[in-house]
């Protein structure tokens, strides 16, 4: 049975599956304990590397999500919906994820900061989304 069949239009799951697996992936980089985590150069520290690192993870996984419905024939409307959707949850789980790592991941912390460039990615991808969704018209 076809999850879509009910919504012509709508994006099937097997479109979802590269989403899916960025997210796992990146789930795992999450839970890596403090310790497993490898220095960086002062360098790297002083142009934010780890913050630019959240926001392209975060980035590409807000978007592998959009890209199905992007691609579907849904009216424009609610391709808007799923877009904004997806950048708030993935803004959501941004900061769940900084909890995650506060209270059950040794040598981690809840880092405000790390949420913010979370939530920035989710932005460039919708902003980008949005170019896509424009270009299409």
């Amino acid at each position: 049975m076809n999850p879509s069949a009910n919504n012509p239009g709508k994006p099937g799951g097997k479109k979802f599956i590269p989403g899916i697996a960025w997210f796992f992936f990146v789930l795992v980089l999450l839970c890596f304990p403090g310790s497993d985590i490898p220095s960086v150069d002062d360098w790297m520290n002083k142009i934010f590397f780890d913050k630019w690192v959240h926001t392209g993870l975060f980035s590409i996984m807000a978007f592998l999500f959009m890209f199905p419905f992007i691609k579907s024939s849904l009216p424009t409307k609610e391709k808007w919906h799923y877009l904004i959707k997806i950048a708030i949850a993935t803004s959501i789980w941004g900061i769940t994820s900084e909890v995650l790592q506060k209270y059950f991941i040794p040598g981690r912390s809840f880092d405000l900061f790390d949420w913010a460039a979370d939530s920035l990615g989710a932005l460039i991808a919708f902003l980008y989304g949005r170019f896509l969704l424009l270009k299409q018209r």
